[in-house]
């Protein structure tokens, strides 16, 4: 699958809660996180989603918030990932931040160079990643 967004991940689908307008799925990350994303039921019952299927859980670079010191924040965005700064490309608008929040998984944000320079983002620093499940899409080979 080539596609422009940034984050497309690979895995197992470990649970898939239906209501009556959407559905929450969750995919494991390595390491034990949870990825949860939230789609409409027509587009979960399109995909034939269930429990143990391999899909992708694609997030684009931008929806992502960075922070810092998160471990215990109480937010309603329902995916917080946190782990350690692997790269940084600053430029004069915008920084690409890569974090690595499990084994093999890192997720890139794309972030203003002045909310980067604030937080004092540098590789092997510790930073987290927030985003919202509705902005996590669903896709299969």
């Amino acid at each position: 699958m080539n596609i422009s967004a940034r984050n497309l991940f690979k895995r197992t689908i470990t649970s898939v809660i239906r209501g009556a307008v959407n559905a929450e799925v969750d995919l494991t990350i390595p390491g034990g996180t949870k990825l949860c994303s939230v789609i409409t039921m027509g587009a979960a019952e399109n995909l034939g989603l269930k429990e143990g299927m391999e899909a992708y859980a694609i997030i684009k670079a931008n929806s992502i918030i960075v922070g810092t010191n998160l471990h215990a924040a109480t937010i309603s965005a329902r995916n917080l990932m946190c782990g350690t700064v692997r790269r940084v490309i600053d430029g004069p608008v915008s920084a690409e931040i890569d974090i690595e929040v499990g084994p093999g998984t890192v997720l890139s944000a794309v972030i203003t160079h002045e909310s980067a320079r604030k937080l004092g983002l540098k590789e092997g620093s510790h930073a987290c990643a927030i985003f919202k499940a509705s902005n996590v899409l669903i896709g299969l080979e």
